[in-house]
Parts: C-alpha cells; sequence; structure tokens
C-alpha cells in the first residue's frame, strides 16, 4: 500500500521539454475567456499574450532563477519564477490553473517558493511587481505578508510580448516582505 499523499504537490525545475505546456498553463490563468474560470485574469485589463516559448525558455536558462513547475499526481497545476538577485529574490510567473484558484494552492507555492529562495540563496527578501489596478490579487499578498511599496515601472505600452492594454493606466508596482 502506497503512502504517498495524492494531494501533495511535487516541486522541480522545468526543463526544455515542459515549455509548450508551461506557455498553455500560464496563457489560462492570465489571459482570455480560459481565465476567466480563475479569479488572476487579466482579461479585462489585458489582451494579447502573457508569455510565448522563448520567454519560457529565457527564465528556464537564467543562470541565477529557476522555474518551478508544481505538479500533484504527475499533472502540472502551477508554476513560478524564482531568480537570485543579490540579497533578495524576485517571484514572477506565477500560474495556478483557473479551475484550481481559489483553494489554497497558492498560498502553499508561495510559501514554498520564499522558503527556497530563503535557503537556496540566504535571500533576505523576496520582492514581485504587480499589475496596479489588480487590487484584488495586490490584497492577496499583502494578506500574506507583502507590502505595497507605491514604487511604480511603467507598463511596457507598445511591446506585444507583454500583453495589448485595455487601458491607459496600467503600471507595475513593486511588493516586498521580508523573509
Amino acid at each position: 500500500m502506497s503512502t504517498a499523499n495524492p494531494a501533495a504537490l511535487n516541486f522541480r525545475s522545468a526543463v526544455e521539454a515542459d515549455v509548450p505546456e508551461l506557455v498553455k498553463l500560464v496563457e489560462s490563468a492570465y489571459r482570455g475567456e480560459a481565465s476567466r474560470g480563475g479569479w488572476t485574469t487579466e482579461a479585462d485589463y489585458l489582451d494579447g499574450q502573457r508569455t510565448d516559448e522563448n520567454g519560457v525558455r529565457q527564465v528556464i536558462s537564467a543562470p541565477d532563477g529557476v522555474l518551478l513547475v508544481v505538479e500533484r499526481a504527475g499533472e502540472l497545476v502551477a508554476c513560478c519564477q524564482l531568480e537570485h538577485r543579490g540579497d533578495h529574490a524576485y517571484f514572477g510567473m506565477f500560474a495556478v490553473r483557473p479551475g484550481l484558484q481559489g483553494a489554497g494552492l497558492g498560498k502553499e507555492i508561495l510559501a514554498e517558493a520564499e522558503r527556497r529562495a530563503r535557503e537556496t540563496w540566504h535571500a533576505t527578501e523576496m520582492r514581485m511587481t504587480v499589475v496596479n489596478v489588480r487590487e484584488e490579487l495586490i490584497a492577496y499578498y499583502v494578506r500574506r505578508g507583502y507590502r505595497r511599496t507605491g514604487e511604480l515601472t511603467p507598463f511596457p505600452y507598445g511591446d506585444a510580448r507583454f500583453g495589448v492594454p485595455l487601458r491607459d493606466d496600467l503600471a507595475f508596482e513593486l511588493l516586498v516582505k521580508p523573509l
């Protein structure tokens, strides 16, 4: 009899063979009608792509980072990027399959990412950027100990790699959490 917990999450580094499925996952979590099945959709603010195979490959091959693949019972359910940047780590490309959002997976994955950044790189802080109009998403991170800095970076209007903005007031806000 197996003692493995089928609901347990398995974390591993992404490899080249994961790229197509990771692109589909990220797109489904943030763009288009499929993203409306979860609460992280950006479909009301941004159209077009969230990432592409080149973007995912760049994250996978970054020398100071890792793209974590999160699986449950052998199925890809989420991913997140961790990048070592001196005394802190950057958290990005976080996607949970839309139908599984709202069940605590994100909280568990974020906690594991923070643990890895602290233990692997001795990072003293986790940083991320979130589209400033995503109040519900920002509130989610604030509940997990992140602090809004008010520091904004302009949205890259005109660069289709980041999507097609549906509003003219978008920027990225820096959120930080001590580890």
